[in-house]
């Protein structure tokens, strides 16, 4: 799986100049979505009455292969809201990740909350056509684009009325990323171009992130004590994925987790912390 980002990055190049040529921005801004006021998604994960679950939807990945591919968005998106879920990710790359634009704009048809438009994002164009298809807030990542493009993109998406989740999955990442360009930071435990996984990343980085900017750990979270841990060390969100798909009713897995992060929560409250 070596070289996975760059082979996903040059798809995307063609992928978005195609894309520019069937829907041009000024079809893209007719969207109703266009104009309507964003949610923000840093609010959402910061609320008391939630734990901070992202919780994503997506059909397969390179690093796991099919989840599931015949999910109805209307459902599991739904199902994740009652469950407790802060925000829901949508993976919108079809070659790789089997989404779809279409799949954000059901979520957000059928959801208030955030709703994060998660792809490989390298263009201007990309973040017009986020917010016509409904996207509250928008991933950027940080090994793909460098420091000024991700300060160009994330001002922007800003413009645009989302807010910006860049991701980094390493110190050096971070030292050189345009943090003070983003409204969240996501630590992905995943190393997107070997596809390893390391669940302490974002414990370790997570210390160096400045402060007032948003908190998310991503990738490999799959119970309760992980959530609690990382909240005690200041992360606001959590973004979850493949446990919950893996399961027969991701809903289900994704309401189990919530309430055992609020017991565990509620328990280390009710012993001073100490817990």
């Amino acid at each position: 799986m070596e070289g996975i980002l760059d082979r996903i990055v040059e798809h995307k190049r063609r992928e978005v100049k195609e894309r520019q040529d069937l829907y041009p921005v000024k079809l893209l801004e007719r969207s109703p979505y266009f104009s309507a006021p964003a949610v923000s998604l840093r609010k959402y994960l910061r609320r008391q009455d939630k734990v901070g679950v992202i919780a994503e939807i997506k059909r397969k990945s390179p690093s796991a292969g099919v989840l599931k591919e015949d999910l109805s968005v209307e459902q599991i998106s739904i199902g994740y809201m009652q469950a407790g879920a802060s925000a829901l990710s949508v993976v919108t790359d079809h070659q790789f990740f089997g989404g779809s634009n279409d799949d954000l704009t059901t979520a957000r048809r059928f959801n208030f909350c955030p709703v994060l438009r998660k792809d490989f994002i390298i263009s201007d164009y990309q973040l017009i056509e986020a917010r016509s298809i409904g996207a509250d807030a928008v991933l950027l990542i940080a090994s793909i684009l460098s420091p000024a493009s991700q300060a160009s993109l994330a001002r922007l998406a800003r413009d645009l009325g989302m807010e910006v989740l860049l991701e980094v999955h390493s110190e050096e990442e971070l030292k050189s990323a345009a943090s003070e360009c983003a409204d969240l930071i996501g630590v992905n435990n995943r190393n997107l171009d070997t596809l390893r996984l390391d669940t302490n990343s974002s414990a370790e980085i997570g210390t160096l992130i400045p402060p007032g900017i948003a908190r998310v750990a991503e990738s490999g979270l799959h119970d309760a004590a992980q959530i609690v841990a990382l909240k005690r060390a200041g992360f606001d969100g959590f973004l979850i994925g493949e446990s919950f798909l893996r399961s027969s009713k991701p809903a289900a897995a994704c309401e189990r987790l919530i309430r055992e992060v609020r017991r565990q929560l509620a328990h280390r409250d009710a012993d001073g912390g100490e817990s």
